[in-house]
């Protein structure tokens, strides 16, 4: 177990913590008082065994005592300190921070998190907020409740001459606004909470609903594989989807994967990338004789596979897409024209490849490989149809080409993308602007 040079400190502040004297500790472990009391001021070094004995008495983890939280709350308070808001932490104290104030460090680390969840939020509901559509026909179904409420309730109030009969009427009217005011309401607050409520109401959008089933899944059916039983064994769990639009996408999902999945069988696949270390797709694609596009799909939706995968039509409108830690997507109108997506689109048939940076509280890089393909379902005379695919990838320009060089900023939507002065911005920012 790899131990740190505040190893002793932690045990000293999680044993006045648990309010253990220095001596029971000492006679619990088996060792003298003394010599815990060396090791509290990091003089002397602890073996494994004391160690955990050590641990066992204060009713921690060993490796929370050895490294402290480094898998944790050191990792979050070092993204912390690069955030670039104007102070200068000490990062070379970070491990003395997590030896002497555990309690501290694990706050700061906890408020950090809240930041990015808050931080991911903002995006989630902007993207409601701005571009989906039953969110709009939520909101003008309250408002148009509200407006009929308040003209029923002028009229009662200001008029002092109504007859009786229509009295009445104005009431019943009132009361059946309120409650369609308070039904809509609900229904509001439920879509926004992304319960399971709405999904069961049809509230939740088709496209969403197929993501969530397929992420459930990992993107990914044994069934689909030769030999599993193919898109028939899939058949109850389409149709247990809420919306009869999700099963039909559904349906369709299913159809490609297994058609990707006879043409690419997932072992001769799996071969193949491990003698084409980079995973080129075009290369992969001359390999099998398929579009390249079923490529991009079978990197994306084989067993394990981590890259993230975006699919659109020729108007941009994004079709398919697994996401990927760090970048984010929206769900609902135009994305980032930065991303080589979009210049794939005006290039039928040439790769696009660029390591771009996503901001963020620690912005991220990722490898992006973009193509599109054009089809003429109606022949020569007919229109062209063009639909482009982006793969996403933590591994960098290393893992993918030969692309070397400062990564591209871009970002998310414009509405919510914190970058001044970029020369793709369509409108302003409701978040603040970095550099």
């Amino acid at each position: 177990m790899s131990l740190t040079a505040l190893t002793g400190s932690r045990v000293r502040e999680r044993r006045l913590a648990a309010g253990i004297a220095q001596a029971d500790l000492a006679r619990a472990v088996g060792i003298s008082a003394s010599y815990l009391n060396l090791i509290e001021h990091n003089r002397r070094r602890i073996s494994d065994a004391i160690l955990g004995r050590l641990a066992t008495g204060l009713g921690v983890e060993p490796a929370l005592l050895a490294e402290g939280a480094e898998g944790g709350a050191a990792q979050d308070m070092r993204a912390a300190a690069l955030l670039g808001l104007g102070s200068k932490p000490e990062l070379d104290r970070i491990d003395e921070l997590l030896g002497r104030f555990p309690g501290w460090a694990d706050l700061l680390a906890e408020q950090y998190r809240r930041i990015g969840h808050l931080e991911r939020m903002v995006a989630a509901l902007n993207d409601r907020i701005s571009h989906d559509p039953h969110l709009s026909l939520a909101l003008h179904e309250v408002l148009s409740a509200v407006s009929s409420v308040r003209s029923t309730a002028a009229i009662l109030a200001e008029t002092e001459d109504i007859e009786p009969e229509w009295r009445a009427r104005f009431h019943g009217n009132l009361h059946a606004d309120s409650e369609r005011l308070a039904v809509g309401a609900e229904a509001l607050v439920a879509y926004l909470d992304g319960s399971e409520q709405a999904a069961d109401t049809g509230a939740t959008a088709p496209q969403e609903e197929l993501e969530s089933w397929l992420a459930e899944n990992h993107w990914h059916f044994d069934a689909l594989e030769l030999g599993g039983g193919g898109p028939q064994a899939l058949a109850a769990d389409i149709a247990a989807l809420a919306s009869a639009a999700a099963r039909s996408l559904a349906q369709d999902w299913v159809e490609q994967a297994a058609q990707d999945a006879k043409r690419l069988p997932l072992a001769a696949f799996e071969a193949a990338l491990a003698q084409d270390a980079q995973g080129d797709p075009l290369r992969l694609a001359r390999r099998f004789g398929c579009d390249v596009l079923a490529v991009f799909r079978r990197l994306a939706f084989r067993k394990g596979a981590t890259d993230g995968l975006v699919m659109c039509d020729g108007s941009g409108a994004l079709l398919v897409c697994k996401r990927v830690e760090g970048f984010s997507v929206p769900r609902h109108g135009a994305a980032c024209p930065l991303w080589p997506l979009y210049s794939a689109l005006s290039r039928p048939s040439q790769p696009v490849a660029a390591l771009v940076e996503m901001p963020g509280m620690v912005p991220q890089q990722f490898f992006l490989r973009a193509f599109c393909a054009a089809t003429y379902p109606q022949g020569i005379a007919g229109p062209e149809l063009r639909t482009g695919a982006m793969l996403i990838s933590k591994r960098g320009p290393a893992a993918g080409g030969s692309e070397a060089g400062a990564a591209l900023p871009v970002g998310s939507t414009c509405r919510i993308c914190p970058r001044a002065g970029c020369i793709a911005r369509r409108e302003p920012s409701i978040i603040p602007q970095t550099a």
